[in-house]
């Protein structure tokens, strides 16, 4: 592996080789932090692939003079504390299509839940626009709730390549979701 801050000033210029490399030599140390915590196989991937896209997108405001993988540490734990405090709201399912989703519920105003549907709508609409192979993905992890293992199983491909394509489709799909 190159030199660690080559490799991050490379990932920062857009290198999508430097983004992999630094996935594959932090995977495991953020996935047996996350499942110490956790212990369930799926939360604890959701939470690392969350903390590596956190990190990516922030990557530009790491400071050198700090260890990357403490820096990469404390961004999951923070995730963890986000999830832990998303899955103490209430939720409400809504259907469509003979699919149901199951969104956080605050007390909503039937106001509230139409816009909630809209929103809903607009993210369908925003993971149809993605590449055939980035929504395959999306759909397999988000709708079909499989684990990156089944996911690489199901469409034939290493387990790491599912992790790379699962976190630009989630890039892709916010800069879709911006847009709008």
């Amino acid at each position: 592996m190159e030199d660690l801050n080559q490799l991050i000033n490379s990932a920062i210029n857009g290198n999508q080789s430097a983004y992999k490399q630094l996935l594959n030599a932090y995977w495991n140390d953020v996935f047996r932090f996350q499942k110490s915590r956790i212990h369930n196989q799926n939360d604890a991937e959701d939470i690392t692939i969350q903390t590596f896209a956190k990190a990516f997108t922030n990557l530009k405001q790491f400071n050198p003079d700090y260890d990357f993988k403490n820096w990469l540490l404390m961004i999951s734990k923070q995730v963890y504390i986000d999830n832990q405090r998303k899955k103490k709201m209430d939720f409400v399912s809504i259907k469509e299509n003979n699919e149901v989703f199951r969104l956080p519920d605050k007390g909503m105003s039937a106001d509230d839940r139409l816009i909630l549907e809209q929103n809903l709508m607009q993210l369908k609409r925003a993971i149809n626009q993605l590449k055939p192979n980035y929504q395959e993905v999306i759909k397999l992890r988000y709708f079909d709730d499989l684990s990156y293992k089944e996911i690489a199983e199901r469409i034939g491909e290493p387990l790491n390549n599912v992790k790379v394509k699962l976190l630009r489709a989630k890039k892709l799909l916010e800069k879709l979701l911006k847009k709008d």
